[in-house]
């Protein structure tokens, strides 16, 4: 979708939350058959943030929200709409979203979560987006939380190393014409959702003994499969999304991918056609944050200066599902 002919919607406010708890792969070392050297070769991450006992998604996102609210300076009763992408709500219900609203005490606010794994930010800032530019809502609060540690197989390497939590947050406002979001593009394909996927807890598979130790409220992935989807899908994407704009790809200032795997990055760079300093990567920081995990570099790529008033700016993420997402911001 392009948004023309609608008001402008813009992010006002970033803000985000992480974990104190650092996990380094010389930790990784002691828990699980791998190493520093096969973790970081494999993947570029070095390290990763990992939520205390008294720590949930909710809480996370609450920080976020807040920082995300003080910097956009927009209170928390100015709120019209707040969305939470996760995959780690607190709990099948109430949703993570009436959470943060309770704890934010934004009481105009309608809540909801919104379910695309790791594609959740941009999929949520295309929802949101729709609201502000009909002229619906004027303050749409975004917030991409995961707190997957929580649900990893420590025994699994191939798993294990991978991930981190995190939330970040985003407040959308309206803008002139022509700045802001430019275009959006989402999309799905169901017949990939085996490769990446955790099987127990809802509906299917409801929580039993028999679930819990087959080990199936952890997270269960086919890498290989994975991989080569998630290139194609977010290379794609991005060019869509790009053109959608009306923008070449070197106009482009900075491209924020999805910070899943190095490997993978750079391979959508080089499908892209960008140059290697117009990619801004901080997955040796945090691992995979899943829904975080865009809002996250989005956020550390304004406050580090890669972003700056007209930096045109490219999103594209991928996750299970399959999903993927993208979207191009006149900043």
């Amino acid at each position: 979708m392009i948004l023309e002919k609608l008001r402008g919607v813009r992010v006002s406010g970033l803000g985000k939350s992480l974990p104190q708890k650092v996990l380094t792969n010389k930790d990784l070392e002691n828990m699980v058959n791998t190493s520093d050297q096969w973790i970081t070769t494999r993947t570029g991450i070095k390290e990763r943030r990992i939520t205390a006992i008294d720590e949930s998604s909710s809480t996370l996102a609450l920080r976020a929200a807040r920082e995300a609210l003080q910097k956009a300076g927009i209170k928390p009763e100015h709120l019209d709409l707040i969305i939470v992408a996760t995959t780690t709500p607190d709990m099948l219900f109430p949703s993570t979203a009436c959470l943060v609203q309770a704890g934010l005490g934004a009481q105009k606010a309608a809540a909801f979560d919104l379910e695309a794994a790791c594609s959740g930010f941009i999929y949520a800032s295309a929802v949101g987006s729709q609201f502000v530019a009909t002229g619906m809502f004027e303050y749409v609060l975004v917030v991409g939380v995961d707190t997957l540690s929580k649900f990893v197989d420590w025994e699994d390497r191939s798993t294990c190393v991978l991930f981190g939590d995190a939330a970040a947050a985003a407040v959308l406002e309206p803008a002139p014409c022509g700045q802001g979001f430019l275009s959006f593009v989402l999309g799905a394909d169901g017949s990939g959702c085996d490769y990446l996927k955790m099987p127990a807890g809802g509906s299917l598979l409801p929580p039993s003994h028999e679930t819990v130790a087959a080990k199936l409220h952890t997270i269960k992935m086919k890498g290989n499969e994975v991989f080569r989807f998630a290139v194609k899908a977010m290379a794609e994407a991005a060019l869509e999304s790009l053109t959608c704009a009306g923008l070449r790809v070197d106009e482009l200032d900075l491209l924020i991918p999805h910070q899943a795997n190095y490997r993978i990055i750079e391979s959508v760079r080089k499908r892209i056609g960008v140059l290697s300093e117009k990619v801004f990567v901080n997955l040796e920081k945090y691992g995979n944050t899943s829904a975080a995990s865009v809002p996250l570099a989005l956020s550390e790529a304004v406050e580090e200066g890669y972003i700056r008033e007209g930096s045109k700016v490219v999103l594209t993420a991928f996750g299970a599902g399959f999903t993927w997402a993208a979207c191009t911001i006149r900043w």
